[in-house]
């Protein structure tokens, strides 16, 4: 794992780039978002306890499944998420075929451990730091992207663990399951990162590269006015998509047309109900 601040490590995958991040404390790690492959968990056990630090906690960003991973040779930590994170995959879990719906998508060369998948305790409603005996880490929720989902920042050293916002290399993904207003919960989740800004050396994606206090201001930037031109039903001009993703990533550019849709279905759908 890479050392992007003191005390805070981040292990890239090769599965869309997504970020593991551990950050220690007294008597071992918190392990954050902990994918993806079960090769990599495995070395990423191997490099904490080489550092000296087995995993004491670990917490999941939001309720993907992505996100919410392990592996036996992490241990038997802890897992936290937020309530409402803790819900939603407890009802994703319960539906039969949810094995299925993780792998269907997969490339066959990505091994996902899946048996220990989703198995979080939902923190008290509202609760805005995490339980461990370390940094004190504190819990920023809000419903862009996911019901339930939660950026860290790490007041200590200066770290905002973003989940899956503030990437160079996805766009803002909104949440269309929901019955509220996804661009305003997304903008409302982006004023909560940026109220915390002016304290941030270092802010990590769930997908992506990390970034410097400048990267942030500019990824704050960009997913707001991506967001804002959504809204207005414009075409956002952003290097994620179209003839400027990066190479590997077009398509990102199929998921923003999604978007477009289903935020044109909602809006059919919404006026059709008044």
């Amino acid at each position: 794992m890479r050392e992007v601040a003191k005390g805070v490590r981040v292990h890239e995958s090769e599965f869309i780039e997504s970020n593991a991040v551990a950050v220690q404390g007294e008597a071992g790690v918190l392990l954050v978002d902990a994918g993806i492959t079960d090769r990599e968990m495995i070395a990423i056990a191997d490099d904490l306890r080489a550092l000296g630090g087995p995993v004491v906690a670990g917490f999941s960003t939001h309720p993907h499944w992505d996100h919410l991973l392990w592996h036996a040779t992490l241990g038997e930590a802890p897992r936290y998420g937020t309530a409402r994170c803790a819900a939603a995959i407890e009802a994703f879990l319960s539906d039969a075929n949810w094995r299925d719906l993780v792998t269907e998508d997969l490339p066959p060369e990505i091994e996902v451990p899946l048996d220990l998948l989703g198995q979080i305790d939902g923190l008290p409603a509202g609760a805005v730091r995490i339980p461990w005996n370390g940094p004190e880490v504190r819990i920023i929720e809000h419903r862009a992207h996911a019901a339930g989902h939660a950026a860290l920042f790490v007041e200590e050293c200066g770290v905002l663990v973003a989940g899956d916002m503030l990437s160079d290399v996805l766009i803002p993904m909104l949440d269309l399951s929901g019955a509220g207003d996804p661009i305003e919960e997304y903008l409302a989740g982006l004023r909560l990162l940026e109220d915390v800004a002016g304290d941030v050396d270092v802010v990590i994606p769930g997908h992506g590269s990390v970034g410097g206090a400048a990267q942030l201001r500019e990824r704050i930037e960009r997913d707001r006015a991506y967001v804002l031109a959504l809204g207005r039903g414009d075409t956002p001009s952003d290097p994620r998509i179209g003839r400027s993703a990066k190479p590997g990533w077009e398509w990102v550019t199929d998921v923003h047309e999604g978007q477009v849709q289903g935020l044109a279905e909602m809006t059919e759908r919404d006026g059709r109900s008044e």
